[in-house]
């Protein structure tokens, strides 16, 4: 992953609403949700959730498929797996193992999920 492609996806998640649309569907897994389960779920109005899904797919956080009159979107695991990877590469200098205590997910932050 190149920075310029970090810096958009960091971007498309840096609003509140976004970040709550990428997160419910990431909890609906594969199936997605189409564009009126995503809105009543987070009650947000249709104009307002069309800006932000076009944001979130256009840094393809989201993909997008048409099914008769309705699009149903799916949050895209691979490309945040590729993110995060990036963002860790570099850890302990190129030997993780070496830091792995600083790795492991906060207690905290596992309960507040």
């Amino acid at each position: 992953m190149e920075n310029a492609s970090a810096v958009k996806i960091f971007e498309s998640l840096s609003s509140g609403i976004r970040l709550e649309i990428y997160r419910l569907l990431v909890r609906t897994g594969p199936q997605g949700l189409v564009a009126g389960e995503i809105g009543a779920a987070l009650a947000l109005p249709p104009t307002n959730l069309s800006f932000h899904l076009k944001a979130l797919t256009h840094s393809q956080m989201l993909s997008v498929v048409q099914e008769g009159r309705f699009l149903r979107y799916r949050a895209n695991l691979a490309l945040m797996q590729e993110l995060i990877s990036y963002l860790n590469a570099e850890c302990c200098s190129g030997h993780p193992e070496l830091c792995a205590e600083l790795c492991q997910p906060l207690a905290c932050a596992a309960s507040s999920v």
